[in-house]
């Protein structure tokens, strides 16, 4: 079975049924991300480490019942505009190429709130101005 194809309902029914965990679901993103973003460029940055924290945590929830919601163990990324903490935050500008914010924007507080693991950071048009990413200062990195 190829975890990274599953649609987000049908991850969420395998999680639901621990058929699955969510570290499992993780690696297979992980995985994917390793075999195709050279070409694809849709990351800028990643956080293997953190977020299979978060997906250990995520299993225990499951595992214990506790606070389940749709969202508990599901690896999502996030655009680079949003700001996350201890996470570098670009917009997709070389200005901002450093930038590692110190509190998370109120989508991400809710991402995290719902035990969403964050694997990183998506592309796009340098400070989103556009819809298409190929102007992003970090496309060709």
């Amino acid at each position: 079975m190829n975890l990274a194809a599953l649609t987000l309902h049908e991850a969420g029914d395998k999680l639901g049924r621990r058929e699955i965990s969510s570290h499992e679901l993780t690696e297979a993103v992980f995985e994917r991300i390793a075999a195709t973003d050279e070409t694809v460029h849709a990351y800028l940055t990643l956080a293997r480490d953190a977020a299979l924290a978060q997906a250990k945590q995520a299993d225990e929830r499951l595992k214990q019942n506790e606070a389940v919601t749709p969202l508990l163990g599901m690896p999502i990324a996030v655009k680079d505009n949003f700001l996350t903490r201890g996470l570098r935050t670009t917009c997709a500008s070389k200005i901002l190429g450093d930038f590692i914010p110190p509190y998370d924007a109120t989508v991400v507080v809710k991402l995290r709130a719902a035990g969403a693991v964050i694997v990183g950071k998506t592309n796009l048009d340098e400070f989103a101005m556009g819809s298409s990413a190929e102007n992003s200062a970090f496309w060709w990195k």
